[in-house]
């Protein structure tokens, strides 16, 4: 469930509590929109009590890692959720399970997450650049653009310093040895060497030749440094006396790791990075419409698993190379199928919760960030993202056909960074990703108002799968009825879930419905079905109806902290039952003694399945009565 969530802290702390306390943590990391945990043991309750937690989007289990897709206040969320884990003295760290794929993956995401927007600003700034200079012949020979060009530049050329500092921190080594030992990679001294080696002039460290590689926005040496800086500076701080350990254990990581990288871990790394750009390269040059239909229809896959950062070094290396790429060429257009996707069911939906929540996602996307789009619109329903995979590998397809480049990094390709792939000598490159695009925004519209989005299916069936994001298998229903109520499942006052002093549940951005303040102490099932979450502080559980309708109740505002004291449950996660059966027990004076509000929203969190939630006009609940309709 999406929602916009200003107390981070409980946010980050309920999540804690959920995966099984920082006992159970080995590793938190984060990256553009998710907060990546490795935790040593995973507990299947743990993801649907998350996805369920207001402000996450979904969660993600995928190469050794519990991924709470939470979107643009992840960062804020990582924040606090690392002030709550003491992760720096936890040896287990290192030894996270998975493959070395997984693991590779993991540390591109960790390294590259934090400063990916940096990259992404730089990268629009030097489009803008390239759209000025378009309506202004004599602009490039000015003060103004050169400042901006080389402001612009800045964060690419000294890219293994920003490594430094992030790879320092995912492989525990001391920050400024590692900025130290990658600033001199990118000396202007070091420059100036290596072009003399490459123009012939032979020069040796120790009676070794040196090789004129160059590391200015370099990827793989600086990360290769930091993974053997940190065994090294271990190595040293456990044998050397702490009295010239300060001292000593920076110079000989400096005077070892430089010239190390220099002359074997720089060489040999830019080597493979090449290798692997070169490979893609011979694909994209020599079957075009091959590397087009893979990029453009698999890549919002790769994104869904989070394993997209795995490319970053091959694109970055395809730059330094080249000054060009196709890949972010192939990749913006994939974004784009996934908003064209989105377009699709705001236009063919007849709900306004489906609308307004595709219009939040779509939103997004045009910066290029899809995870909003894929988990609350187009994965959600399964077919839009079905069509917009099938129209961003046809459109790459097209637009292959124009030798399509990029020679402009973007930190998130999407519809911001199409200027990237404008260039003189290369004047039929945009246009072709400009075709490519347009038929990624056409043609899922196209599929969508022909072979419609699911919204019809769910209404017929009861409820269809529509909030896979969750791990939800919903039940359907035979059901001809057109409406089902949902009884009061508690007695007391009915207020207007507009009044409840919690802006997540007030805002409605959970869903539709009302909020009670309890006179009792026990809360009852309002209709038939099965228990599908219940909190592990027992301060909330989900239901579902046997017809699908999706409800949430949470007892008291902010009774998460209480750590589940007043709570006692009756039922448990999976069990089925019977409208009036007795769900939960709780002990109203202690929670109002502690100074929590008892006020309990009750929400229906799959509104959007629906034509309509009719709340009936109430000012007092009597068990078993109506208290909201669903017109299906």
């Amino acid at each position: 469930m999406s929602g916009k969530v200003r107390d981070y802290s409980k946010l980050a702390k309920d999540i804690l509590d959920a995966v099984g306390g920082e006992e159970n943590v080995i590793g938190a990391t984060r990256c553009a929109t998710r907060l990546r945990l490795v935790l040593k043991r995973s507990n299947p309750k743990a993801k649907q009590a998350v996805a369920a937690m207001p402000g996450v989007i979904t969660v993600v289990e995928n190469g050794g890692q519990f991924q709470v897709v939470i979107g643009q206040h992840v960062g804020e969320v990582f924040e606090k959720f690392s002030g709550l884990v003491n992760l720096e003295t936890t040896e287990e760290q290192g030894k996270s399970e998975g493959t070395i794929l997984n693991r590779v993956i993991a540390t591109m995401s960790a390294v590259f997450a934090p400063f990916i927007y940096i990259l992404a600003a730089a990268g629009i700034l030097q489009g803008l650049l390239i759209i000025i200079n378009l309506f202004s012949a004599g602009f490039a020979e000015t003060g103004t653009y050169q400042v901006l060009s080389f402001i612009s530049w800045a964060p690419f050329t000294f890219l293994p310093i920003f490594i430094a500092m992030t790879a320092a921190k995912h492989f525990k080594t001391n920050v400024y040895i590692a900025v130290a030992c990658c600033a001199a990679l990118v000396s202007p001294t070091w420059a100036e060497m290596a072009a003399q080696i490459s123009s012939g002039t032979s020069i040796s460290f120790l009676g070794m030749p040196l090789s004129e590689t160059v590391y200015t926005s370099s990827v793989l040496p600086p990360l290769f440094l930091v993974w053997f800086l940190s065994y090294l500076e271990r190595f040293l701080n456990k044998r050397m006396n702490e009295v010239v350990r300060p001292l000593f254990v920076p110079l000989l990581c400096m005077v070892i790791m430089v010239p190390l990288t220099i002359l074997v871990i720089g060489p040999l790394s830019t080597m493979g990075a090449n290798g692997v750009a070169n490979g893609y390269n011979f694909l994209a040059e020599n079957v075009p419409a091959l590397a087009g239909a893979i990029i453009g229809g698999l890549w919002q896959i790769l994104v869904i698993f989070g394993v997209h950062w795995g490319v970053t070094p091959m694109v970055l290396a395809n730059f330094d190379l080249y000054g060009r790429d196709s890949f972010q060429a192939y990749q913006t257009i994939a974004v784009i199928a996934q908003i064209g996707a989105v377009l699709g069911v705001i236009l063919k939906a007849k709900s306004q919760e489906v609308r307004k929540v595709s219009v939040s996602a779509g939103v997004t996307g045009l910066f290029g960030i899809t995870e909003p789009a894929i988990y609350g619109v187009t994965l959600r329903f399964k077919k839009p993202f079905i069509f917009g995979a099938i129209s961003g590998a046809v459109g790459a397809i097209v637009a292959s056909f124009f030798n399509p480049y990029y020679f402009a990094y973007a930190g998130l390709p999407g519809p911001l960074t199409i200027v990237n792939g404008i260039n003189s000598d290369y004047p039929m490159s945009v246009w072709g990703i400009l075709i490519g695009v347009a038929i990624a925004i056409i043609l899922p519209v196209v599929l969508i108002q022909i072979f419609g989005f699911g919204e019809d299916k769910a209404k017929k069936a009861g409820s269809e799968d529509l909030v896979e994001q969750q791990g939800a298998t919903q039940q359907q229903s035979n059901s001809e009825e057109s409406e089902e109520f949902v009884a009061a499942p508690l007695t007391g006052q009915v207020i207007p879930l507009s009044e409840v002093q919690d802006e997540v549940f007030s805002s409605g951005a959970m869903g539709p419905g009302v909020a009670i303040e309890p006179s009792d102490n026990k809360l009852y099932a309002p209709f038939d079905g099965t228990v599908v979450m219940v909190a592990p502080t027992k301060h909330a559980i989900g239901l579902r109806s046997k017809s699908g309708v999706e409800l949430l109740v949470h007892i008291g505002l902010d009774t998460v902290k209480l750590e589940g004291k007043p709570f006692n449950l009756h039922v448990e996660d999976g069990q089925k039952f019977t409208k009036g059966d007795l769900l939960i027990t709780f002990d109203k004076e202690f929670i109002q003694k502690e100074g929590v509000k008892v006020t309990t929203p009750l929400i229906i969190t799959n509104a959007h399945s629906y034509k309509e939630i009719i709340i009936e006009k109430l000012k007092d609940s009597v068990l078993d009565q109506k208290l909201l309709t669903v017109i299906k």
